[in-house]
């Protein structure tokens, strides 16, 4: 399930749920994931992780909520747990805020509008991991005065002490990118949005080190997490609102728009295992943040401040 899938309606924003009170969730201080599951019980909803790559330090970890019936829950405030998987004591509660994904309606595609799956918000939890190793997460909310366990669905979180993808601070990988005109306008040749997105103007290579510079990677159509979509309509109406700030780019993930045909040389070049992926590039041609998965219009601006100031 994708983080942040959900059945909102897609040209209004869900109002933000109220912010969790640490003090309502319990204290992990010595106590393993076990012991916090106890009281939960069973049935409780599932945490879908909009995340792959971590590294010790502090992370920006992204989920979604869901009941059994695949609704999301957006609407109750939220907090993690991490352990090891091995029955490590437990680190928590860590207050997850609500990002939504909205976009004004003219920057939303008719593929988010035509997808019922397609993300809508997104909660995010600052987590700082002491060491490498794999990590279980456990999500907590509070739904009708109750407090109800959240399971994580798919494999334990991986964290490493080096991250193959680049990170803040290292140069940008020099690549060049696919324009329209060297498609000669077709961009439905290196865009899966419907319509097109208007990020196809600059090659990346050629403003890399002039200017700040955004490149999203994601293939709107393609995109297995139904994140991609929501994402390439908020760096569009970013770039609406803060063209003038920066160049914008975007990467979709395949040869030729065919999964079976492997990963475009750019998307291998930067060593991205998943998609999508946002990065802002300072004028120097370095990286200032980078956001994997699901971010808001409020999030992908905080980025490109770390570029442009």
């Amino acid at each position: 399930m994708a983080a942040g899938c959900g059945g909102e309606d897609a040209d209004q924003s869900p109002q933000p749920p109220p912010e969790a009170n640490l003090e309502d969730f319990p204290s992990a201080a010595g106590k393993t994931m076990a012991d916090l599951r106890k009281p939960l019980g069973d049935g409780g909803p599932v945490l879908s992780l909009s995340v792959s790559q971590l590294q010790t330090g502090r992370n920006r970890v992204a989920f979604g909520l869901y009941e059994l019936s695949r609704k999301q829950i957006s609407d109750a405030p939220a907090v993690i747990y991490v352990a090891p998987v091995n029955g490590g004591r437990a680190i928590g509660p860590i207050k997850a805020r609500y990002e939504s994904l909205a976009v004004k309606p003219q920057f939303q595609s008719q593929t988010v509008r035509s997808d019922p799956d397609a993300a809508r918000s997104v909660y995010v939890a600052d987590v700082r991991f002491p060491e490498p190793g794999r990590y279980e997460v456990l999500g907590m909310a509070r739904l009708d005065g109750r407090l109800v366990g959240a399971t994580q669905a798919g494999a334990p979180l991986q964290v490493v002490d080096e991250d193959p993808v680049p990170d803040v601070g290292d140069r940008a990988p020099r690549v060049h990118t696919p324009t329209e005109t060297d498609v000669g306008g077709d961009l439905a040749q290196i865009d899966t949005r419907i319509p097109p997105s208007s990020l196809h103007d600059v090659d990346f290579a050629d403003v890399l080190g002039t200017k700040p510079v955004v490149i999203v990677f994601g293939t709107p159509q393609l995109c297995a997490s139904r994140v991609c979509g929501p994402v390439v309509d908020v760096a569009e109406q970013v770039k609406a609102e803060r063209g003038d700030e920066a160049a914008f780019v975007h990467m979709e993930i395949f040869k030729d728009n065919v999964v079976d045909r492997g990963y475009r040389p750019q998307v291998a070049a930067w060593g991205l295992p998943t998609e999508p992926w946002l990065f802002t590039v300072d004028r120097r041609g370095r990286i200032a943040a980078r956001l994997e998965g699901a971010f808001s219009v409020r999030e992908l601006d905080q980025a490109v401040d770390r570029a442009v100031g």
